[in-house]
């Protein structure tokens, strides 16, 4: 399997997603970045989610920023872009673009960050950070300088 720092995903924005102004409520972006994050890791082979048979590691978040440039709104159709900006030995930080497509050019809506780390859940009432298992590390890589800065 291929080595990834990247992963898109076009989707629909829900009329459930909106609030009462009929723009996207600032709390679903968090999951549009979790939602890239869980294909991510399905692109790659694993799931975010240990396998009974597979390394007991959990990934919880340990910072998440956003930066809003235009809103979202119901029916729009976005594309959600998560790139790989730094690998370290515990943990991973992400980088996301979500764009709206709905026009002739897609329009920059949101920009945001996301770090992960690498947890040990063998005991479930004590997480310790831990090196990311080498199987799952060996099939990330940082994006390219000229994609992080795009």
């Amino acid at each position: 399997m291929a080595v990834a720092c990247e992963f898109k995903f076009v989707r629909t924005i829900e009329f459930s997603e909106t609030d009462m102004a009929g723009i996207v409520h600032f709390s679903n972006y968090a999951k549009y970045l979790e939602s890239a994050e869980h294909r991510f890791f399905r692109s790659i082979g694993y799931s975010i989610v240990s396998a009974p048979d597979g390394p007991r590691v959990g990934w919880p978040r340990v910072h998440v920023g956003f930066d809003f440039k235009k809103p979202l709104r119901f029916e729009d159709e976005i594309e959600i872009h998560l790139l790989v900006a730094e690998l370290r030995s515990k943990s991973i930080a992400y980088q996301f673009r979500i764009r709206k497509l709905n026009g002739n050019m897609p329009e920059l809506a949101a920009t945001g960050t996301m770090t992960v780390v690498c947890v040990s859940i063998a005991d479930r009432n004590a997480m310790k950070a831990c090196t990311i298992p080498k199987d799952i590390a060996s099939k990330i890589e940082v994006a390219p300088t000229e994609l992080l800065k795009g």
